[in-house]
C-alpha cells in the first residue's frame, strides 16, 4: 500500500497535466461537433428528403474502428492534437445530429398548429416551441457524445496527441497495474462528472412547464 501511495505522489503532477490534455481534446471535439450537428439537424427538419442520405453518410463513419480512424489521420493531417480532434469530432457528430433531428420532429403537430394559428413565423416556432421541447432529447445526445469522446480520447495517445491514454499505455507496457489505474481512474471520474454536470445543465435550461416531458 505504501508503494501505491508513493507512486501516486510521484506521478501526481503528470496525472494532472495529462488530465488537462484529455479534457482539452474532449471539450474541443464536443464543441466543434455541436456547432456542426445541431444546426445541421435543425436544417434537415425542413429538408427531410436530404435527411436520410446525410444521416446515412455520417453513420458510415461510426462503422470505422476507432483505432483505424486515428490511423487514417496520420497521412492526411499528421500526428498531434489536430488529427485527434478531427477524429473525435467525426465520431461525435452522429448522436447529436440524430437526437436533434428526432427531437425536433417529435414535437406534437397540435403544438405546431397552435403556433401557426397564432401567426408565429418558422423561426419563432423553432426557437420558442420546437427547440425548448426537444432540448432534453438534444441534451441526451450531448451527454452520450461527451461520455463517448472522453473514453475514445484515450486512443489519441497512439498519434502523439497526449491525454490520459499516455499513462494507460505506459502502464500496459510496464505491466504495472498501479500506473494503468493512474490513467483509467481519472477517465472514469471525468465521465461521471461531465455526465452529472450535463444532467444539471439540462434541468436548469428546461422551463418548469416542460420538465414533465423530460424523459432523459
Amino acid at each position: 500500500m505504501n508503494h501505491v501511495w508513493d507512486t501516486l505522489a510521484a506521478d501526481w503532477p503528470m496525472i494532472l497535466s495529462k488530465t488537462g490534455e484529455h479534457m482539452y481534446l474532449s471539450l474541443i471535439s464536443v464543441l466543434i461537433a455541436g456547432f456542426i450537428a445541431v444546426p445541421l439537424g435543425i436544417f434537415l427538419t425542413s429538408h427531410k428528403r436530404m435527411a436520410n442520405t446525410i444521416i446515412t453518410v455520417v453513420s458510415a463513419i461510426q462503422t470505422i474502428p476507432s483505432l483505424a480512424l486515428f490511423g487514417f489521420m496520420i497521412p492526411l493531417v499528421g500526428i498531434g492534437t489536430t488529427p485527434a480532434i478531427i477524429a473525435l469530432t467525426l465520431y461525435a457528430v452522429l448522436p447529436m445530429l440524430q437526437n436533434t433531428y428526432v427531437g425536433i420532429n417529435g414535437v406534437q403537430p397540435s403544438l405546431l398548429e397552435a403556433g401557426t394559428g397564432m401567426g408565429m413565423t418558422k423561426w419563432q416556432m423553432m426557437s420558442m416551441v420546437q427547440l425548448p421541447i426537444a432540448r432534453s432529447v438534444i441534451m441526451a445526445g450531448v451527454r452520450l457524445v461527451a461520455v463517448q469522446t472522453i473514453s475514445l480520447a484515450t486512443i489519441a495517445t497512439y498519434i502523439a496527441a497526449g491525454g490520459l491514454g499516455d499513462i494507460i499505455t505506459r502502464g500496459i507496457a510496464m505491466i504495472n497495474t498501479v500506473t494503468i489505474m493512474e490513467g483509467a481512474i481519472p477517465v472514469s471520474l471525468l465521465v461521471i462528472s461531465v455526465n452529472f454536470i450535463l444532467l444539471l445543465l439540462n434541468r436548469a435550461l428546461t422551463p418548469k412547464g416542460l420538465r414533465h416531458l423530460n424523459k432523459f
